[in-house]
């Protein structure tokens, strides 16, 4: 005797129907992908601000000096950091520290929080997919262009950062400029030069951002998909940190002649240097071309340790702010 088959129940049902209208999985906000970005940098730069201002000094010793012919006064990061902290103490070693907060957090609220946003967005424009791989020219036009965002958004507080960190009260280099805070600076520079002031060297900066923030993400992206295809590193911090280590090396390789650029035009007073390409220029014509890698020690012992903390941090972060979020 045939038996006709019983249709399905709605309970049987049910599974295939919520698979079929689930809802994409949700994305972190804008705002919650800034919040764990700038959280993530200031952890990092907590640490690392100290070779930060040695790299500073060291690349404003002897500026413009023929051939760079001068007493140093500093002739390594390590011996910079020392002879610092003998002289003007930790509080010397941590100059500019408030104002490096408020710059992380701008350029890195931008850089690491926006970076997936705006890859994800050049997916959906040229693959016609948000959730496409996408390939490495997507992913280095959103690294360059949310570190020029971030760039712009925290070149003034980097200008301060820059001329607190150059002054010495003991063994100066550079042009001097004595700000008691960061609210004294943005009122001196104000007063001195109008709102235009505060933006000088904005353009260096947006050089140095851009070719920094093109690299960073995704060499470490591509660095870590590398140990995962390969099973070099078990899951973990170990693989972070490994990722985040070649990274750091690939920022600050890039990075280091718009990075001495940079510093010089925000501590310059008057107009030294028209633009980026005239420091360029007088740099290497009165002190040579390697000139533009001074302090190339400093910046890799400052950048390495920053990249690896911040994206190691930034994990973490993530995990935070996906919680409040209720992901």
């Amino acid at each position: 005797m045939s038996q006709t088959a019983a249709p399905l129940s709605a309970d049987k049902e049910l599974p295939f129907a919520r698979a079929a209208m689930a809802p994409p999985p949700k994305q972190m906000s804008h705002l919650g992908s800034f919040i764990a970005g700038g959280l993530a940098a200031c952890g990092a730069v907590t640490v690392t601000n100290p070779a930060e201002l040695a790299k500073t000094r060291l690349q404003l010793q002897g500026e413009l000096a023929k051939g760079g012919q001068v007493k140093k006064i500093y002739t390594g990061v390590f011996q910079a950091i020392g002879t610092i902290f003998k002289h003007e103490g930790i509080r010397g070693l941590q100059r500019g520290l408030g104002t490096a907060y408020v710059y992380q957090i701008a350029l890195n609220g931008c850089r690491l929080g926006f970076y997936e946003p705006i890859r994800r967005g050049t997916n959906k424009i040229v693959y016609g997919d948000v959730d496409h791989p996408g390939s490495v020219a997507t992913a280095v036009w959103a690294g360059a262009f949310s570190g020029v965002l971030g760039g712009c958004l925290g070149s003034p507080f980097y200008l301060v950062k820059t001329r607190m960190q150059s002054y010495s009260p003991v063994l100066p280099v550079g042009t001097q400029h004595y700000y008691r805070h960061m609210f004294d600076a943005f009122g001196q520079i104000y007063r001195k030069d109008g709102a235009k002031g505060l933006f000088r060297g904005m353009d260096a900066a947006i050089m140095r951002t851009g070719a920094g923030s093109s690299v960073q993400l995704p060499i470490y992206n591509y660095a870590k998909a590398f140990i995962e295809k390969h099973d070099l590193i078990g899951d973990g911090p170990a693989k972070h940190l490994s990722a985040s280590a070649i990274s750091g090396f690939g920022v600050c390789t890039v990075m280091q002649v718009f990075d001495t650029v940079m510093t010089r035009m925000y501590n310059q007073s008057g107009q030294l240097y028209k633009n980026p390409f005239d420091c360029f220029y007088k740099t290497v014509k009165a002190e040579g071309f390697l000139a533009l890698y001074k302090g190339f020690g400093a910046h890799l012992l400052r950048v390495g340790p920053h990249t690896v903390l911040t994206l190691t941090f930034m994990e973490q972060t993530m995990k935070m702010m996906k919680y409040f979020e209720g992901m």
